[in-house]
Formats: C-alpha cells, structure tokens, sequence
C-alpha cells in the first residue's frame, strides 16, 4: 500500500520562514486537514528536490516544451554533486532557455527549498483560499506538490 504527502515548498527555492510562522503554519494546516497523519515543517541547511514521488511524469522544458527528462537527472545529479543545489542556474539543451531548474515544467509539480510545510494522508484536497491562507501565513508563494511514496 502507498503513502502520500501534500507539500508546500516557497518558490524561491533559498527563502525560509521564521520559526514562529512555520509553527503558525503548522497549527493552520492541522486545522484544514484534522485527519492528517503528520503535520510538520522542516528546514534544511542546503536546497532540496522535493519531488512528486510515484506521482513523477515527467521535465519539460519552460519555453519550448521539450521533454527534458532524461537531461533534467544528469543535470540535478551533476549540480547536487557540485554545489548541494546552491544554484539552480541551467540553459536547456533544447532552445538554449537560460533558466532555473526550479522554473522547468514538471507535470506533477515538483520544487527545490530548504523549507517543506507537509501532511501525511490529509484527506483532502486544499482549496485556493486555503493555500493563500497558508502561504499568508509563512509569507511566501508557495507550490503545491502531491507526493505518491
């Protein structure tokens, strides 16, 4: 049997909350989704891949659409490897797109941060007010990420 996790990374993938808003967040989640598993924040020192898990479909590249799958993987091992994801600068291979990996296309969306607001089995599905409440409450944009495990 799979788990799933829904997840808000900030879109800026080096930005943190403070502390206090993250345990705000935390309690606000709770109350949207009382039937969840876990509810927590974690912070990490270096940017991490948070990825959509079994849920995965997918690169594409921002511009002009191009599957960048494969490309994608050599090109995050090779900056993990490198920097620990302290910069997610790229061109793309496919129109010389000078980007983000965090700004490609994922299908299922995905994100690099040092931040993750999560719940195991919420559920429930968030709604658009429910998610600018959050991300008010963290003060960032965040994106949305399922993840299947």
């Amino acid at each position: 049997m799979s788990d799933y996790f829904l997840m808000f990374v900030p879109t800026d993938p080096k930005w943190q909350p403070t502390k206090a808003d993250a345990e705000r967040a935390v309690e606000l989640f709770k109350s949207i989704a009382p039937h969840a598993r876990d509810v927590e924040a974690t912070f990490t020192d270096d940017v991490e891949f948070h990825d959509p898990g079994g849920n995965w479909s997918g690169v594409n590249c921002a511009a002009c659409g191009a599957d960048l799958e494969d490309w994608f993987f050599e090109t995050a091992d090779k900056i993990y490897n490198e920097t620990h994801f302290a910069d997610l600068s790229v061109t793309t291979p496919c129109c010389g797109l000078q980007t983000s990996l965090n700004d490609l296309n994922f299908v299922w969306p995905a994100a690099f941060g040092r931040f993750v607001l999560e719940a195991m089995r919420p559920g429930l599905d968030t709604n658009e007010d429910q998610e600018k409440a959050i991300a008010a409450c963290l003060g960032s944009d965040l994106r949305k990420i399922w993840c299947r495990i």
